[in-house]
């Protein structure tokens, strides 16, 4: 197998395509449509708009990262130890589980129907956010919206691999649909920070709703028919059930504690029940779904096992630095949210920059260095907020750490993607995919629950805010550190020097 040149994007299923050469297939589940003929005025239409309703859902995910607090309060919701985590943490809970799924239910349905339920859904319910009064009722739809993310990011990523055939303009297309989450948190702060501070907050979920209504109804109208690839395929549901339930029990019970303690009986229950589900989950998958979403023969893969706790505990540092930062910033400092969003601009050019380095670097340095780049970066840039004092200057430690901690998130992706590759086989590289993808969005929102509980039991033996941000911090930093180490000594990808698969892998037919 040739190693992948293109920047791999925040959905976990780019890597089940092959877009070094055009001589290459596309995988079974997206070839069916590889015969579809369109005018490149069309095919640059669609790819656009693909692009910007990708780019759309991360400008909704992201408002309520930089805009958390002051909405938390806004809705009624004390903004003390753990309390307001839900602002960041509910999208991205139910946008990893669902991407987790939405791949193969794309191939079942169509790839085209699952990204126009996707945006039904986004839009559908950021109107709803604009109207709703209480924060229960806000992080409950912030939540519904994310399921709306989590069913198109795999679905968009098929789309436009149909749309676009191999060679340089797909692999520049694949990089722009990369950098969505780093410029959709940009311009997503800007915007609800403008919004609170001259307007009203509710108008931003408006025009973010009205924004992915152009967009997807514009789809709607210029996308070709459309066969499902897999049409007589059959879906793991019991998979999809205990699956999906034991991952959202998880992170619910972690992000709840803080809010209602781990002494309150139905927090201990969702952990409980999310333990029980998630082994009733793998012993099915291993021993008796027919098609399972996630086949154990993955974990035997060199390095994988590894590699997917390197990928878990790097995102939850990224979540914790990224909420705590703001935390900081907002609580201690007086910060406005626009001032929070004109402080992240340089993190979203750098990651940007970054998808485009990392992809420069594959062909040139061995995955596992990438990653491990990427680790001491997140590494750095936490330690660099722990150790500040509670009032300085941006420029003196918050600066930096946002420069160092841009090029984690791309280049643990790009490479962990690499290294998935190259650890599993060919008929696991969706499932494998996927499961990098999913962990990506997951360690965001399960690190919050994590360092709120640190975060509330400081704050239950001493005053003041900046203890409890920085023990949430250093736990970060030695989640970054403990990546680090287990990428340097038990994640290794030799360097490819073979082509084609193993002769006893089968090509598709």
């Amino acid at each position: 197998m040739k190693s992948m040149n293109q920047p791999a994007g925040v959905s976990s299923v780019i890597n089940q395509i092959e877009a070094v050469g055009d001589s290459q297939q596309l995988p079974e589940l997206l070839r069916v449509a590889s015969t579809i003929k369109l005018s490149k005025t069309k095919q640059y239409l669609i790819t656009f708009l693909i692009l910007i309703c990708n780019l759309t859902q991360f400008i909704s995910m992201f408002s309520t990262v930089a805009g958390g607090y002051e909405l938390s309060k806004i809705l009624g919701k004390p903004v003390g130890p753990g309390q307001a985590n839900w602002m960041a943490a509910a999208y991205s809970l139910t946008q990893s589980a669902f991407v987790l799924i939405s791949g193969r239910l794309g191939a079942v349905y169509g790839h085209q129907k699952l990204l126009l339920l996707g945006g039904v859904i986004i839009v559908s319910f950021s109107i709803a956010n604009a109207f709703c009064n209480t924060y229960n009722s806000f992080i409950a739809i912030r939540a519904l919206t994310g399921v709306g993310g989590g069913i198109l990011m795999p679905n968009a990523v098929a789309t436009l691999t149909i749309m676009v055939p191999p060679g340089k303009v797909r692999n520049f297309t694949l990089a722009i649909f990369a950098a969505s989450p780093p410029v959709g948190a940009g311009i997503g702060s800007l915007m609800i920070g403008a919004f609170l501070e001259y307007s009203e907050w509710k108008w931003h979920f408006i025009s973010v709703a009205s924004l992915g209504a152009i967009c997807f109804s514009g789809l709607f109208f210029v996308l070709p028919p459309e066969q499902p690839a897999d049409r007589s395929g059959k879906i793991d549901c019991i998979g999809i059930i205990t699956g999906l339930g034991g991952l959202v029990l998880f992170s619910l019970a972690w992000n709840q504690a803080p809010v209602d303690g781990w002494e309150t009986p139905y927090v201990i229950a969702m952990l409980i029940t999310s333990v029980v589900l998630m082994v009733i989950f793998f012993f099915w998958e291993s021993k008796w779904a027919d098609e399972p979403i996630m086949p154990p023969s993955i974990f035997r893969g060199k390095s994988f096992k590894a590699l997917t706790v390197v990928v878990l505990f790097i995102y939850m540092a990224v979540g914790i630095t990224l909420w705590y930062m703001v935390a900081w910033q907002q609580l201690i400092r007086g910060w406005s949210v626009l001032n929070v969003a004109v402080g992240w601009i340089p993190y979203g050019l750098g990651a940007s920059c970054a998808v485009i380095l990392a992809a420069w670097l594959i062909p040139r340095l061995e995955a596992q260095w990438i990653l491990a780049i990427g680790c001491l970066t997140s590494l750095t840039a936490t330690i660099l907020l722990a150790t500040m004092p509670e009032q300085q200057s941006y420029w003196a430690q918050v600066f930096p750490s946002t420069v160092f901690g841009s090029f984690c998130p791309d280049f643990v992706y790009v490479a962990a993607q690499v290294i998935a590759s190259s650890s599993v086989g060919k008929k696991e590289q969706g499932p494998a995919a996927s499961l990098i993808g999913t962990l990506n969005l997951y360690g965001n929102s399960l690190g919050l629950g994590f360092a709120g509980t640190i975060e509330t039991n400081i704050a239950k033996s001493h005053a003041g805010e900046a203890l409890g941000f920085r023990s949430a911090l250093w736990f970060g930093a030695g989640l970054s550190a403990i990546a680090l180490l287990m990428d340097l000594t038990m994640v290794r990808m030799e360097k490819e020097d073979k082509e084609g698969w193993d002769s006893n892998e089968t090509e598709l037919e």
